[in-house]
């Protein structure tokens, strides 16, 4: 028997290995036409990066050597298949504004930006998965009205929105913590944690209430429903019914709205690094779009949407995981 047959056999007798190389397959696939989409919305942006550079004060003559330095005098075809074989070796080019390597530009940022997400999650799932299972074992009562109030006011309001309201509040009116989060030259993020404090109390705020009302209602289902009520009769303790039975079983479609979550938060940090000038990779697309920065811009996006398609992949294999059920579907 060749290898390929063995490879064949063992898929055959795997089908969650099957549906792991189908959905990287899927996902490498997606990557490509997003990077070509990518490399065309910024030939779309306004302004150009000689005029960014040089000035606006530059002659025609001058603009159209640096263009050719720069390599944008060439055909498009021809601009993006230079910019993805960088990618793939791992060379992400020069930034126009200071000629600063795009990878060490990201290097510098991603540390902090990695802080300020893990944080976040970290505060983010558990508190979320709390409030959302009370809710659910409470429905009806005082807790669950004053848990969905607040969740559904909070998914109307945007991330910057409430930024912006808690630095006047916290930040100004009460100068309880720093209304900015920047980062003194060489230090890092964790030199002084009350700057983080703000920024993460934002990102939970707007992205909890989008698990604790699935998890709600969730729990709720799984409360009324035949196993559960089959634990009790069988005198298992209430807090073992919640947590093996009725909070096991509802996590399952939680799992895809946390990783939309996760994935909100990835833009999220963005606005969020933004509002509160946090030097990360959210503000260093921000400045680069306003520079027209076209090398750290599509590597960052590239960044984020590569990053969105892997948190997606990870869900589908989870949710696959926690319901055996659904393997008889692959």
């Amino acid at each position: 028997m060749g290898p390929l047959d063995t490879l064949a056999g063992g898929l055959h007798r795997h089908p969650l290995l099957r549906y792991a190389l189908r959905r990287i397959g899927i996902a490498l696939l997606l990557l490509v036409v997003v990077s070509i989409l990518v490399f065309a919305a910024t030939q779309v942006l306004p302004g150009d990066a000689a005029d960014t550079i040089l000035g606006r004060s530059a002659t025609a003559a001058q603009k159209a050597i640096l263009r050719r330095q720069l390599g944008l005098d060439r055909p498009l075809p021809a601009q993006y298949w230079s910019w993805i074989w960088g990618v793939l070796r791992g060379n992400l080019g020069y930034s126009f504004g200071s000629n600063e390597s795009v990878s060490a530009f990201i290097g510098a940022r991603l540390g902090n930006s990695l802080v300020l997400a893990l944080g976040t999650l970290a505060v983010l799932i558990p508190v979320s998965v709390v409030l959302g299972t009370v809710a659910g074992v409470r429905r009806g009562r005082g807790a669950d009205h004053a848990i969905s109030g607040v969740s559904l006011a909070l998914i109307a309001l945007p991330e910057f929105v409430t930024g912006t309201i808690l630095a006047l509040v916290l930040g100004i009116s009460l100068a309880i913590l720093p209304p900015t989060s920047i980062i003194p030259s060489g230090s890092g993020p964790l030199s002084d944690p009350r700057i983080l404090v703000l920024p993460i109390l934002t990102l939970c705020m707007a992205g909890a209430a989008y698990i604790i009302r699935m998890l709600r209602a969730g729990v709720v289902e799984a409360m009324a429903s035949d196993y559960v009520q089959a634990a009790r009769l069988n005198g298992i303790p209430e807090r073992r019914v919640i947590i093996r039975h009725a909070l096991r079983n509802a996590l399952a479609p939680t799992v895809q709205v946390v990783a939309l979550t996760v994935q909100w938060l990835v833009g999220g940090v963005v606005v969020v690094e933004s509002v509160f000038s946090y030097p990360g990779l959210g503000q260093g697309l921000v400045q680069s779009v306003i520079a027209h920065d076209i090398p750290v811009v599509q590597a960052l996006t590239l960044l984020i949407a590569a990053v969105y398609i892997l948190l997606n992949l990870i869900a589908d294999m989870l949710v696959i995981m926690l319901v055996p059920k659904l393997r008889t579907t692959l």
